[in-house]
């Protein structure tokens, strides 16, 4: 991880030692953390429509996603530049910082510790990225950032790990519910996708930081998710079971959504344009396509509002559907910086509608509500790609106030949660995660089991001796008593198995040389694994104990590690590690 300090800042020991003796003091942070955090969302906006202003030659104030038409100068130039500048920036700061970590991985991994220099940079990319016409949202920035600050201020204070972890989540949680005004839904996705999971102990610090960012961003700002426009209607019993089979749909799309990234970036890479060209290219794709559909500019906020505000035809719902769907795609696996949040709530919005329309057109007796169903397609797309059923279930019930339409909203998501991970598994962040071959699904905090490793619990002088031995000399140097096991080595030192001396002097069993009595001739631990991984290979190989070398190349042995010992000292960290999340040492 790239260093955290971008800062000298460290609290006096005297205010350390108070905070964290008083769990209350977690709130009074998670409360501050809110602010900065709906301050980040108002700022962040602002930039972008400035940007937007300047570099499109419209109205400050006027959504770029909802203008009717857009200069064909305008929307081929700056995507393409603006991409082309991003790239040559992106190939800069490599040489200068690695990959930044985000907040789902700092705490799965890194218990909470973040860059905040990092997420400066990340959060002005997002900024960059969005502001010149890139179809990216800006909910990656927020919570990078928000959670970049909650942890820069955590290390300050010199925090717990669980407490960390905590304010990490707070910082995510006031940036969601400011940007999208809904504080329960922003407490959850901070459960959900930050923390992952619910605690008792991080329920106030986590709620009050989402109060906080909303109320901070609603000051400054009016902004309100425009789902639907018009009455909703009542619910019928068969928009149940509609929802549902609408659940099924939203889940392979979305997964479609999430392999086309991917497969975006593997069609750059194989036709092997330079890496910091391909943001210019896909800026030129996005702006190709704004020349017919200015609504795939940038997030889609406005896009979402003027779909809703004035009539469009079933074609133009649908061109604009797959054009928003092919510009996020290319824009993301081109290389510019954001999220798909936004933008698989607005194509669920479309897709939702889409659906509802083209149903009323074959099955005309069954006369579904459009603005029904864009809102079960938003969230039920949105989980799929996203994740954080009961985060998208809350934006449906905060957006709408209605009570029954979430129940429909509920069945939907389910379905879409259940399909999506049996048939892919992750969502889009963890997919990330994967393409680059780290195994997390989930923020669920695994980097103590990672730090678990057998090289901190192995024994580092077992006895050994050399495999050429003769039986006679093995016993008078390890008699009855003296050793349990010994590892056998040749010459060099490396690994050729382990004898167990009772079986050395077993007089019954026939033997002419000391490597009749080799165990495990071909299994040994590594130094590097984890507590798990070595669990997983005891029972394996059926053995008491293991040696330990430090690569399969050299095959060295650096120490011995038994099973009984390893599972001891897994039981005690899982064990601390739940007290710590419950809030109980």
């Amino acid at each position: 991880m790239n260093s955290p300090a971008f800062y000298t800042f460290t609290a006096p020991q005297w205010l350390r030692a108070f905070v964290r003796a008083h769990e209350a003091s977690l709130i009074v942070f998670a409360a501050v953390i809110g602010v900065f955090a709906g301050l980040v969302v108002v700022s962040m906006g602002v930039a972008v429509e400035l940007l937007h202003a300047l570099f499109f030659n419209i109205q400050y104030g006027d959504r770029l996603s909802s203008q009717i038409k857009i200069d064909p100068l305008h929307s081929l130039v700056v995507p393409a530049t603006g991409g082309l500048i991003l790239g040559f920036a992106l190939l800069l700061i490599s040489y200068w910082r690695s990959r930044e970590i985000d907040p789902i991985e700092a705490n799965a991994l890194h218990g909470g510790m973040m860059s905040f220099r990092g997420s400066v940079i990340i959060a002005l990319q997002t900024i960059w990225s969005s502001g010149v016409g890139g179809s990216v949202g800006l909910e990656a920035g927020y919570t990078q950032l928000g959670s970049g600050i909650a942890s820069a201020l955590g290390r300050g204070f010199n925090l717990r790990r669980s407490d960390q972890r905590i304010m990490v989540g707070s910082g995510a949680a006031g940036a969601i519910a400011g940007a999208f005004g809904a504080p329960l839904a922003g407490a959850f996705y901070a459960f959900e996708l930050i923390i992952g999971g619910y605690t008792p102990m991080s329920l106030t610090p986590v709620g009050v930081s989402a109060v906080m960012g909303y109320f901070v961003s609603r000051s400054f700002t009016s902004f309100k998710l425009d789902v639907v426009s018009g009455s909703i209607g009542q619910i019928q019993p068969h928009d149940l079971a509609i929802a549902g089979f609408l659940g099924v749909l939203a889940a392979i799309f979305g997964i479609l959504v999430m392999r086309g990234v991917a497969w975006c970036e593997w069609a750059f890479s194989k036709a092997r344009i330079w890496q910091p060209l391909r943001p210019a290219f896909g800026g030129l794709v996005v702006g190709t396509l704004a020349l017919f559909s200015p609504q795939v500019l940038s997030s889609g906020h406005g896009a979402l509002e003027l779909t809703n505000l004035i009539q469009i035809s079933l074609g133009t719902l649908a061109l604009i559907f797959l054009f928003k769907a092919l510009a996020s795609i290319v824009s993301l696996g081109s290389g510019f910086r954001g999220g798909l949040f936004f933008a698989s709530l607005l194509l669920g919005a479309l897709g939702g509608r889409l659906f509802a329309l083209s149903a009323n057109l074959i099955f005309p007796d069954l006369a579904l509500n459009p603005n029904v169903y864009a809102v079960v397609g938003m969230s039920a797309l949105s989980v799929s790609i996203v994740g954080g059923p009961l985060t998208m279930t809350f934006i449906a019930l905060e957006t709408t106030a209605d009570l029954w339409l979430t129940t429909a909203v509920l069945a939907a998501v389910i379905i879409a949660t259940q399909i999506t991970r049996s048939l892919f598994g992750y969502s889009f962040a963890t997919w990330r995660f994967h393409l680059r071959g780290e195994t997390i699904r989930s923020a669920a905090d695994i980097g103590w089991l990672r730090d678990l490793t057998v090289g901190r619990l192995m024994r580092q002088d077992p006895p050994t001796v050399f495999g050429d031995t003769s039986i006679e000399n093995f016993r008078q140097q390890f008699p009855l008593g003296s050793a349990t096991r010994v590892i056998a080595v040749d010459g060099d030192k490396r690994y050729l198995g382990i004898v167990v001396v009772a079986e050395a002097f077993d007089t019954e069993k026939p033997a002419k040389q000391l490597s009749d009595f080799f165990r495990y001739k071909d299994t040994a631990l590594l130094a590097s694994m984890n507590v798990r991984e070595a669990v997983s290979l005891f029972d394996k190989a059926e053995a008491e104990a293991l040696a330990v070398i430090d690569s399969e190349t050299n095959r060295r042995v650096v120490g011995l590690l038994t099973e009984a010992h390893a599972l001891r000292r897994y039981s005690e960290e899982s064990e601390r590690q739940r007290r710590a999340i419950l809030g109980e040492e």
